[in-house]
């Protein structure tokens, strides 16, 4: 089992049909990092993972897991790690696809 990262966190899966890197919101999942909801407490990061876990079992995502975030001025979460940070951008082989291509 892998240890909780520090927080505040956010989760991040993969969507089982399309592959789209996908955060989880308030409303479900989100294709943008800055609609994640945000985990403040470990029992927040535990009912993030608590709902990711009915969706990892009932096949729609894969790869479920909390990252570390920091808060910008505006309350956006913004990961630190570099891994997750690419992961908010889409492909880096083509720069004219995924979420890096709308900006």
């Amino acid at each position: 089992m892998s240890k909780a990262p520090p927080l505040p966190a956010i989760l991040i899966a993969n969507d089982l049909l399309s592959g789209d890197v996908i955060f989880l919101g308030s409303n479900g999942w989100e294709m943008k990092h800055r609609q994640a909801a945000i985990a403040r407490t470990s029992d927040e990061a535990d009912a993030l993972m608590a709902r990711a876990s009915i969706d990892f079992k009932g096949n729609k995502i894969i790869d479920p897991y909390l990252i570390h975030v920091t808060l910008s001025a505006d309350g956006e979460p913004v990961p630190v790690h570099y891994r997750e940070k690419m992961r908010t951008l889409g492909p880096t082989t083509r720069l004219d696809l995924g979420k890096q291509a709308e900006a």
